[in-house]
């Protein structure tokens, strides 16, 4: 018998595609539904039933045709999925009864018609499904559980299990109706002597996805993979609808956040198994909405990166059990959770009420505007989120669905900024600035680099290094630098220093529109300058050589107190300005026996490198001196955290550094209508530089931060008491 119940259903289903082992895998509808009842106990079996369906596309491929016999012609006059289903749940439960039996089950040759086919369809029509759908028998898995020595699972077919218990094959052609006789009969078989088997393979399908936080335990990667091209405001529930009929793990979607803490539209999603990973990969390129999904594999530490870390305040407060999450962003800085539970009103109460609240802080405890809200229920949630834009205080806040992954990977990324005054001083001994060997050369004008411009997305090193042929052996060591883009692909770019100008002019003739990969690749000539300027977020192109806005003079970083005493001269641009992914920042040290201060700043490390096993450099363009960047260094000792003795020092409007002391104070989250004459009376009772300069370099940081797309800031130089 089955296990708790007393009839089996035999099912089988085909669409309006690919049938078989590719069922589901092209997103095509149902158009066939064929069942007939087995009473366990009588072992007799019912009436046989075959139902068309009409699909809401009127399409069928050739090999549809071929294998169903089915015509359009046939499908017009059919009904819609959801009358289908209707009629075959009246016709079982109406059998059912007259059997006298109260529990009947789904078995199924394959779980791809449940699976890959009926849950998906029912998902994107919005049709419930009948409760006998969420759990069903593999027939297949059955039949290996009674006779072990008749192969592996994965490659039993109906032809072979009939062969292996001696059953002549099924003379029947009609699709669908082939396939249930063949199984009842395989059935009968099994449920008599000498086999005596009793059905127990009972697969389920969950209902809903289950939210919660992940456990840092090792995770399969087998049974992860990686979801690209969803839209932004798209939740955890959202991405389970896409997977509905496989199961996820619990907390088992981690939506993927940029460098400003939104959305990229990655997400990795951890299922119960590999046999449900494998299914997943089969929904490669289906739609959610009118966007197609990529799915690709993962692995378990992408998505304990993502998913894991955990804190205990995370953890407290993502406990509480089926919990619908809220991100609320742009709050004052001063919002209290009193004010917050006021701004979401009687309609929307928060669960706990302020221990529902999570408001998210830098380490030093300074607020960030972000909060997360537990709701107990779909409905509050959204009652809540009508509240998008709307004005608390003089700000107006925003509100989005979020899950468990984004609170841990928010908290964890402002617990992890850096900041001025929670930079302890450590002793390091004073080197020479360039005394760590760098891969990007001094700026210069020589032009012994080439650009390959127009390189398959899929290109690596060894591809380049191919591709260069016979003038490999005239690139410099480590002189081949992919160039990402901002969301850390491949741009299409790279840029390769050789060993003199003569090299570099010699391969931009003979390599200019060579194929890599039935691509053609554009070499040119160009300078160490002109690659250290793009590297850093500049653009070249036909209108000519854009610097980053990392370089405008105005906002260029201030001198730190450093332990590199050095002439500036020997100080690159390129070595000014290295990126966060390169290394750690070396603190500053106070020095009394030099005149001169260089910039403390982030030299490149070689076993970066070599763990690696390749040169490639991410480099993003950033908002000048972000928290990112080199350009924050710790106060002085027994200086004020805000504010550090200064001497202004008429050479700096010339000079792209800054060559005196000073202190640099961020101001985050600046309403957007902010004037100078607002910011100088918020620092009422320090000196400022004159208000001419802060407002051309507010204008100035404005414009760049319009231009990457980032939080508006401003940066406030030469504040002392």
């Amino acid at each position: 018998m089955a296990s708790h119940s007393d009839t089996l259903v035999v099912f089988f289903g085909a669409t309006a595609g690919a049938n078989g082992g590719k069922l589901g895998s092209d997103e095509r509808e149902i158009i066939l539904l064929v069942w007939q009842i087995v009473d366990l106990h009588e072992k007799k079996v019912g009436k046989l039933h075959r139902c068309l369906v009409k699909p809401d596309t009127l399409e069928l491929t050739d090999q549809c045709k071929e294998e169903t016999g089915l015509t359009l012609d046939d499908l017009i006059k059919a009904e819609p999925l959801d009358k289908a289903l209707q009629q075959f749940q009246q016709t079982v439960s109406s059998e059912v009864k007259c059997l006298g039996r109260s529990s009947y089950m789904l078995c199924v040759n394959s779980p791809l018609i449940i699976r890959q086919a009926l849950h998906p369809e029912a998902s994107k029509k919005n049709l419930v499904l009948p409760e006998c759908f969420f759990s069903f028998m593999d027939m297949t898995k059955d039949f290996h559980k009674c006779c072990p020595n008749a192969g592996p699972v994965q490659k039993l077919t109906l032809p072979s299990m009939l062969e292996f218990v001696g059953l002549p094959a099924e003379s029947e052609q009609l699709m669908g109706v082939k396939e249930v006789r063949s199984m009842v009969q395989l059935t009968l078989c099994i449920l008599a002597e000498p086999h005596n088997h009793t059905f127990s393979c009972v697969e389920t399908v969950k209902y809903k996805f289950d939210s919660g936080t992940c456990k840092t335990e090792p995770v399969d990667s087998e049974t992860v993979i990686r979801a690209r091209g969803l839209p932004w405001q798209s939740s955890d529930q959202d991405i389970a609808r896409f997977f509905k009929g496989l199961n996820i793990a619990k907390g088992g979607v981690a939506l993927c956040l940029n460098a400003q803490g939104r959305r990229n539209g990655e997400a990795l999603v951890r299922f119960i198994n590999s046999e449900h990973r494998d299914l997943a990969l089969e929904r490669h390129k289906h739609h959610m909405g009118s966007r197609y999904i990529e799915v690709y594999k993962a692995t378990g530490e992408e998505f304990l990166k993502i998913a894991g870390g955990t804190s205990n305040e995370v953890a407290q407060f993502l406990s509480k059990e089926n919990q619908v999450i809220v991100r609320m962003r742009g709050l004052p800085f001063t919002a209290t959770h009193q004010e917050v539970l006021a701004f979401l009103g009687p309609e929307s109460p928060v669960t706990d009420g302020a221990e529902g609240l999570l408001f998210v802080k830098y380490p030093d405890g300074r607020p960030t505007g972000d909060a997360f809200v537990l709701f107990s229920c779909e409905e509050y949630a959204q009652n809540a989120l009508k509240r998008h834009k709307q004005i608390l205080g003089k700000r107006y806040i925003e509100l989005f669905r979020s899950t468990a992954a984004e609170v841990q990977q928010v908290l964890n990324r402002y617990m992890s900024t850096p900041l001025i005054s929670t930079l302890p001083p450590s002793p390091i001994v004073p080197v020479p600035v360039l005394a760590s060997p760098s891969f990007l050369s001094s700026a210069s004008s020589t032009r012994d680099c080439v650009r390959l411009r127009g390189l398959p997305y899929t290109a690596g090193i060894e591809d380049i290094l191919e591709f260069m042929g016979e003038h490999t052996v005239d690139i410099k060591p480590h002189g081949v630098h992919m160039v990402l883009n901002q969301q850390g692909r491949p741009s299409g770019d790279a840029f390769i220093q050789m060993k003199s100008p003569d090299r570099a002019f010699m391969v931009s003739q003979k390599c200019h529109k060579k194929t890599m990969k039935d691509r053609y690749v554009e070499v040119f000539q160009c300078s160490t300058e002109e690659m250290s300027i793009v590297l850093m977020g500049g653009t070249l192109n036909r209108s000519g050589l854009s610097p980053p806005p990392c370089k405008l003079p105005c906002l260029s970083p201030p001198t730190a107190y450093t332990a590199f005493p050095t002439p500036p001269a020997l100080l690159s641009e390129a070595a000014l300005y290295q990126p966060p992914l390169l290394a750690a920042p070396r603190p500053h040290q106070t020095t009394t026996h030099s005149p001169a201060h260089a910039l403390a700043y982030y030299p490149p490390q070689p076993h970066l490198y070599m763990n690696m096993n390749m040169n490639y450099t991410a480099y993003y363009p950033s908002p000048p001196v972000s928290p990112s960047t080199v350009s924050y260094f710790a106060a002085p000792p027994g200086a004020v955290a805000a504010a550090v003795a200064a001497q202004p020092h008429p050479a700096a409007a010339a000079s792209p550094v800054l060559p005196q002391p000073g202190a640099l104070v961020r101001m985050q989250g600046l309403p957007y209508n902010t004037g100078v004459k607002d910011i100088l009376s918020f620092f009422q009772g320090y000196q400022v530089s004159t208000s001419e300069d802060l407002e051309d370099a507010m204008y100035q940081l404005i414009d760049v931060c319009r231009d990457e797309a980032v939080t508006q800031s401003l940066y406030i130089t030469h504040l002392i008491m």
